[in-house]
Parts: C-alpha cells; sequence; structure tokens
C-alpha cells in the first residue's frame, strides 16, 4: 500500500511504524474472512482492510469524525485478521495507534465519556474494583442484565501451597481476577507445586495496563507497567524467581508487549524487554513439564470427561498459543468436542462487552452455540474476560482450563 503521510506523523515513532505496517498490506482482503463484526455486520468499514483505510486517510491527513472512530470501536482488538494476513501486517499495533490519533482529534462526550473514564479508573485498581464487586453482588439480582452479568458469584479458592520448591516463579494477581475467580491463581498454584515449582505473588504488582491502554490511556498504562517491572525486578535480578506466569492470556499479551511499549523509555526499556522476554503463559509452563504431569495423573483415577474448549483470541492470536492447552487436557483424559468457528472471538474482548453490548452479546450467543453443539456439560477458556462473559450467557459451567488439570491431579472441585 503507497502512503503519503502528513508531517504532523511522518517523522515520529509512531509514524514510522504506522507506515512500516501500512506498506505490507496488499489489498487481498483474506483478513475479511476470519473478522467477527465483519461477518456479523457486513460493512467493509467493520473489517480489518477497511479500518486500515480509514486509518490510513486520518495518517494523510484527510478529516477525521465520529463515523471513523464508531468503525474504529467496533474493532474487537481480536487479531484473528493477523493470523490470517499472509503479508504478515501488524494490524493490532496500527489500530492502537490509529484509535489514539482519533480520540484526540475527536474527544467523546456524555455518557461515552463517563462510562470511559469509569472503567479506565475503576478496573484497574484490584482494591477498590473488588470493593465494587462485592457490593454489587450484595444487590446483584436488582443490577441491570448487562451489569448483573459482570458480577459472578466467586466460588472459594483452596489453598495455595506455601514456597518449598528451588524453582519459583511469580504469578500476576491482576486487576479483576483476584476478585471475580481467586480460584484460578490457586489452582495454579497447586498443579506448579505439584510440578516442582512453587508460585508467589508480588504485593505490589497490579494490573497489566490493558484496560487503560485499549481505553487510551497510554501514559496510564505505561505507568502500569513501570510499576510491576518495579515490583518483579529485585526477585529478577537476584535469580530469585525464574520468570512470570500468565494466568489470563489477556494479561499475557499485555505483559510480553512490555518491551515494545517502554522502548522509548531510557530507564526501563532493558527491563521491561527482560521481563516481556521471562513471561510465560501458564500452558507454555505446564507444557513444559508435561511428561511429570502424565507421570502424576497415572495414579489418578476418573473416567473419561467431555468438554468444550474456548480458545480466547489472546491466546491464539495473540500469544499465538495453539494446541497445547488440548494436548495437556487430553492427557489429563478430557475429551475435546468439536467447535465450530473456534477463531472468532466470543465478544468479551475485555471492556468491549461493556461499550459495545449488542454485538457482544450477539457474538456471545454465537460462541455459545458452537461450545454447546457437542452436548459437553462444561466449557473451559483461559481468560478470566472471556469465562465471565460465557458464563453469563449460559448454566453450563464455564472455567479456566487449569482448574480441570487442578481438578484430576489433586482432587479440587472445577
Amino acid at each position: 500500500m503507497q502512503t503519503q503521510l502528513a508531517d504532523f506523523i511522518r517523522d515520529t515513532p509512531e509514524g514510522r511504524e504506522a507506515d512500516e505496517i501500512l506498506r505490507k498490506c496488499v489489498h487481498c482482503g483474506f483478513c475479511t474472512a476470519t473478522c467477527p463484526t465483519y461477518q456479523l455486520l457486513g460493512d467493509e468499514l467493520d473489517g480489518p482492510r477497511g479500518r486500515i483505510y480509514l486509518i490510513k486517510q486520518l495518517l494523510e491527513g484527510q478529516p477525521v469524525t465520529e463515523k471513523t472512530r464508531l468503525h474504529l470501536d467496533r474493532c474487537l482488538t481480536c487479531r484473528a485478521c493477523e493470523t490470517t494476513c499472509p503479508s504478515g501486517v501488524h494490524y493490532s499495533r496500527l489500530a492502537d495507534i490509529g484509535r489514539h490519533l482519533v480520540e484526540q482529534r475527536v474527544p467523546r462526550r456524555g455518557a461515552d465519556r463517563a462510562a470511559r473514564w469509569v472503567l479506565r479508573e475503576l478496573v484497574p485498581r484490584a482494591a477498590v474494583f473488588g470493593a465494587a464487586l462485592k457490593a454489587g453482588r450484595s444487590v446483584r439480582g436488582m443490577l441491570p442484565a448487562t451489569l448483573r452479568d459482570k458480577v459472578p458469584m466467586v466460588r472459594a479458592p483452596g489453598p495455595w501451597p506455601r514456597p518449598r520448591h528451588a524453582r519459583r516463579m511469580y504469578a500476576l494477581a491482576g486487576c479483576a481476577q483476584p476478585a471475580m475467580a481467586p480460584s484460578i491463581n490457586a489452582a495454579t498454584a497447586r498443579v506448579l507445586d505439584s510440578l516442582g515449582i512453587s508460585l508467589l505473588e508480588a504485593p505490589s504488582a497490579g494490573c497489566c495496563g490493558a484496560v487503560r491502554f485499549h481505553l487510551h490511556d497510554h501514559d496510564g498504562a505505561r505507568a502500569e507497567a513501570r510499576r510491576n517491572i518495579d515490583a518483579w525486578w529485585p526477585a529478577i535480578e537476584g535469580g530469585e524467581v525464574e520468570g512470570l506466569v500468565m494466568t489470563a492470556s489477556g494479561c499475557g499479551v499485555q505483559v510480553k508487549d512490555y518491551g515494545h511499549l517502554l522502548q522509548h523509555d531510557p530507564a526501563y526499556s532493558a527491563k521491561a524487554a527482560r521481563i516481556a522476554a521471562l513471561t510465560r503463559d501458564v500452558a507454555e509452563v505446564v507444557s513444559a513439564q508435561e511428561a511429570s504431569l502424565k507421570a502424576l495423573l497415572r495414579s489418578k483415577t476418573g473416567g473419561e470427561t467431555a468438554v468444550a474448549w474456548h480458545a480466547p483470541c489472546t491466546l491464539q492470536h495473540g500469544l499465538k498459543i495453539r494446541g497445547a492447552v488440548e494436548q495437556l487436557l487430553g492427557a489429563a483424559g478430557f475429551r475435546l468436542t468439536p467447535v465450530r468457528d473456534a477463531h472468532l472471538c466470543c465478544g468479551s474482548a475485555g471492556t468491549y462487552s461493556l461499550l459495545q453490548p449488542e454485538i457482544a452479546q450477539q457474538l456471545r450467543e454465537n460462541k455459545l452455540a458452537a461450545l454447546g453443539e457437542g452436548g459437553a456439560p462444561l466449557i473451559l477458556s483461559a481468560n478470566i474476560g472471556c469465562i465471565t462473559h460465557l458464563q453469563a450467557g449460559t448454566a453450563t459451567p464455564v472455567r479456566h482450563w487449569i482448574e480441570a488439570i487442578d481438578a484430576r491431579l489433586n482432587g479440587f472441585p472445577i
């Protein structure tokens, strides 16, 4: 794609990156076949190719309107288009640049602006979010459906093993997950403990920064990244922990991008790059110990259980981890039912399900229909947002896959 970037962006780091991305696009349209919003809405501007044209026009100095913002808002940033693209177009980074500029050119007003401010300031603060969620549970029956869906009842996490192994890793508690599903990190700690790895959490670490970043507070996201690096760095530098485990694939994508996010920060660029390199999704950590896991499972009893597996977009398209969880579940005696269109987003996409509820609910209905076709009594996923979003639309239990492994390995209920 030929480009003529305007003076305001041409010689900036963002302009150079955007120009490189744009020039890779060959207009082939393969991306439209796997774009969830294009499949639903049938509008070229609600697909990756159309959005790329909108961003190109913006960067070349053409007028920007609320319509431009609307089509960019409707993008889930699921990155299925990146998996499909034969030219390697890094669409998500281009979208980040374009959205940030549109946000400056077309300021939001009224309820839209207020809603985004509340989400940006509430969700990343774990203590505040936890208190709000606890209050929400007490009046859950009186909440509007869109909010009630986001207030799941919490399940007891069970015990967290004390540190006893030479191998130690940090887990990110994050912002929403501790209040919504504390059972996930606890289950991870038990599974890794069985495999000879002690799991710890750094108390001063918090939100990964994804919420602020995708709500266009890039400076706030960088501040949260720096805070987390400061929390982890002494133990990393001192060799006390060997790396970081992410139990929410959405957080994993963000933390693994710290090197890019802070590349122009002289005080943090090197640290951020090392943190990114040491970050692993829990599937990668457990897969590296698959032989030990299988050995432990041989002594366990239990019949084959059918499960429907939903791979979050952040896992399969963002982290590009495909097949690892399926193999681990198979080793643990679970039978995975076929799921059509497994590459498509469930509609959660962070705060998207709150800001674009109609599209999100339609995508959820489609995903739950596909997951339910095999008749599995249990749905498994790998990201707290997807788990909560899907659970709100079905009576079938939706859990993190590590909880299923924990159930087989240590006998804890799913």
